[in-house]
């Protein structure tokens, strides 16, 4: 086992080298930053890729491309037990990735980053360890009509096990939250607020530090799904007061099957274990098996080493371009796309929020949303249809399916053109 001296001077190293600052100096560059990206530069069906699907999963840059390679060519071992060189350089960079995670949520201890599958298995572990334990029958989770199924079906599986009660904000025409009617739901019994940063169907920005305010007036533990809200602005999870908040990594730059739960250090020091086996241990004995301190409690078995050391090129990444810029561009984006596909006859737009994150979701008199996806798709463009996995929100609009146009930073000005100039044929197709 390495000495825990030799391992404390290498987070050490971590810190010092993490808590430097980076700065974007410079104008935002929307052609030098889509020459990081390999994937935009190809043709769909003889048409240049105009990928607008990023709220599904982003693009990935170079730089987290060779962290991956770097790490199976050259680092490829198990980490946190080895005293070979190989196994000291995975471990090193694997808890680096924890320092900039822990940096780009603005998370108060490292210890408070939990590396997961994604922000799925993030919502899961809190439920299931979080919940199992303090929830009793006849207490309620209170969670919105616009959330993913993702932080859904967690609460409503614990729900059904623990005779807890599920309670929604409803949701008004804009697509916003009725405050004044999550404000009627709060009370005694409410022990759990999950809520989503930004609504993965119709962009809406939720106000988490209002209403994570009143949820703790209530007594209540507040759980963020930051899913879209961490590509598109800066999180302070400090600042939002957030008792959880979880994130996936490939929509956010990096790799699939890496994500992050943050968790307050007080709350995840009293969970019990979400899965056990190597790794989350203290001692094993014949008659009782202690627990690690957390992250360690919550990270059994081989994790996503590879996953998690791009997650953190991928965060280094977004620090460079600078995540004020990123915002800022986005919003651009947004405001040119509104504009843009409200000029098409007989398109709608779902979704009017005042505060949104770049997503645009609309539906066309008479023609099929999977329709307008697949003959999107024949000029070169990548957009979403379907329920987005956000059925309730369908359900609120009296629709099963709408086509939606997630935009990211590397998009373009001209590439918001040809989507409107696309949907323009379709309308006249139709006509």
């Amino acid at each position: 086992m390495a000495s825990k001296m030799h391992f404390a001077g290498l987070l050490q190293q971590i810190r010092d080298s993490s808590d430097m600052s980076t700065t974007n100096c410079g104008v935002f560059d929307v052609s030098k930053v889509r020459s990081d990206f390999p994937a935009l530069d190809q043709r769909v069906h003889g048409h240049p890729l105009v990928y607008l699907d990023n709220a599904a999963t982003s693009q990935k840059p170079y730089s987290v491309i060779k962290a991956l390679r770097h790490f199976y060519e050259a680092d490829c071992a198990n980490i946190d037990r080895g005293v070979h060189e190989l196994s000291e350089r995975a471990t090193t960079a694997y808890e680096a990735s924890r320092i900039k995670a822990k940096r780009f949520l603005n998370a108060q201890l490292h210890e408070e980053i939990v590396f997961v599958r994604g922000a799925t298995e993030g919502i899961n572990l809190v439920a299931a360890s979080w919940g199992r334990k303090n929830l009793k029958e006849g207490d309620e989770v209170v969670i919105t009509t616009l959330e993913h199924h993702s932080n859904v079906v967690p609460w409503q599986i614990l729900c059904e096990e623990t005779g807890a009660v599920l309670r929604w904000i409803p949701i008004d025409d804009r697509g916003e939250l009725i405050l004044e009617e999550y404000e009627k739901l709060l009370g005694p019994r409410t022990k759990v607020l999950a809520v989503a940063h930004a609504s993965n169907t119709l962009g809406t920005i939720n106000p988490i530090r209002q209403i994570t305010e009143m949820a703790h007036q209530a007594g209540a533990v507040v759980l963020v799904d930051g899913t879209q809200g961490a590509p598109h602005m800066r999180v302070d999870v400090q600042a939002l007061d957030a008792d959880f908040y979880v994130f996936s990594g490939h929509k956010v730059l990096g790799p699939t099957g890496i994500g992050v739960l943050y968790g307050k250090s007080g709350l995840l020091e009293s969970m019990p274990p979400y899965q056990s086996g190597g790794g989350m241990i203290r001692t094993v004995s014949l008659e009782k098996t202690t627990y690690s301190e957390p992250p360690s409690r919550f990270e059994a078995g081989t994790p996503n080493i590879a996953g998690a050391i791009g997650l953190g090129a991928a965060l280094d990444y977004i620090a460079q371009v600078g995540m004020d810029e990123i915002g800022a561009y986005e919003q651009e984006l947004l405001v040119r796309g509104t504009a843009a596909l409200s000029t098409v006859p007989g398109l709608r737009i779902i979704g009017a929020a005042r505060n949104k994150v770049p997503v645009l979701t609309f539906v066309m008199d008479g023609i099929d949303a999977h329709d307008i996806g697949a003959m999107l798709d024949l000029m070169g463009i990548a957009v979403r249809t379907g329920h987005h996995c956000a059925q309730p929100v369908m359900t609120r609009f009296n629709l099963t399916a709408t086509a939606r146009a997630s935009l990211a930073f590397y998009n373009t000005m001209a590439e918001i053109d040809a989507l409107a100039a696309g949907l323009q044929k379709i309308s006249k197709t139709f006509q």
